[in-house]
């Protein structure tokens, strides 16, 4: 049976535990002088003291990778499944993972504690170096969208140029973000939330920085990775939810005109989670309001989160 239409009814490089203490760090103990403190190559330093060479492939090609995390309450949001994902890409780009997973995940947790932040944004970066693999890991305080904005939703634009869905490297988080930091950039130009991004044959992949879900007739579609889009972690949180709660989820593809006729749409990713979509363009998508549906997947994240993950 085929997917239904929605407009049918519609080497490896070791720290000692001393060398990972904060202890180990020349900070200045007036809190109004604490500086960011970024991790790079084996050493905790402050983010102006934190250089790479110029002609590193990784700089010059943008022969790297990278992951953005959210950490809530001291707990990293599907922590495993990120670095999963950044390592098995490794092996795709011929880039060597520089730690073992568990030493790996320490060092993040202790770049998140020397920060201080509770909630976090966090960023971890590896690039082609000389020596083999580069390693940055970034730490900032973490500033959700107002609730107003989730309760109202994105309004979105289409962008303007096109995804190749032929290229594996859609598949990929890399450092060669050009294309879609330009979507982004021009939706943010043109006064829009995000950038909705169309593949060559014309479908909908993905947001500039998120993955894209339609609602229909109490069911979910989604396109499908085919079509040249990220297999985004909160994307699999999403499947694995309507697994749960017996929700029919579809991924396949999807035109701007099945968006337009949906009962609701929203975007994930693993910073903002869950958001609405309720305008593309000057067209209202759901009469502009949030579905039942998307508040119901909305709501389940947020236990998640605050259950852990």
């Amino acid at each position: 049976m085929g997917v239904p239409r929605l407009r049918s009814g519609l080497v490896s490089l070791s720290l000692s535990e001393d060398e990972i203490e904060p202890s180990n760090i020349k900070m200045k103990n007036q809190k109004s002088e604490l500086k960011e403190i970024v991790f790079l190559n084996d050493k905790f330093l402050s983010a102006h003291e934190a250089k790479i060479s110029v002609l590193e492939p990784g700089f010059l090609y943008g022969w790297g990778l990278f992951e953005t995390m959210r950490s809530y309450n001291n707990k990293i949001v599907y922590f495993a499944e990120h670095l999963k994902r950044i390592k098995n890409s490794c092996r795709l780009i011929d880039l060597r993972f520089p730690y073992p997973l568990a030493q790996l995940k320490k060092i993040i947790k202790k770049t998140i504690e020397i920060n201080g932040f509770r909630d976090a944004y966090l960023r971890l970066t590896l690039w082609k170096s000389d020596q083999g693999t580069d390693t940055l890991i970034t730490v900032k305080k973490y500033y959700p969208y107002p609730s107003l904005k989730y309760r109202q939703g994105f309004r979105v634009c289409i962008c303007s140029f096109r995804q190749n869905k032929n290229s594996f490297l859609t598949r990929l988080k890399t450092t060669n973000y050009l294309f879609y930091q330009l979507a982004y950039a021009e939706a943010k130009k043109k006064k829009f939330d995000e950038a909705l991004i169309l593949n060559s044959l014309g479908y909908i992949t993905e947001g500039s920085r998120s993955n894209i879900f339609l609602v229909k007739d109490n069911r979910l579609f989604t396109p499908a990775l085919e079509c040249g889009c990220l297999d985004g972690i909160t994307r699999r949180v999403i499947f694995n939810l309507a697994q749960k709660y017996n929700i029919k989820l579809y991924a396949a593809n999807f035109t701007v005109q099945d968006l337009y006729e949906a009962d609701g749409a929203f975007f994930t990713n693993s910073l903002m989670g869950i958001m609405p979509l309720t305008f593309l363009g000057k067209h209202s998508v759901a009469k502009g309001l949030v579905d039942r549906l998307t508040k119901f997947f909305m709501k389940k994240y947020n236990i998640l989160l605050k259950n852990g993950t």
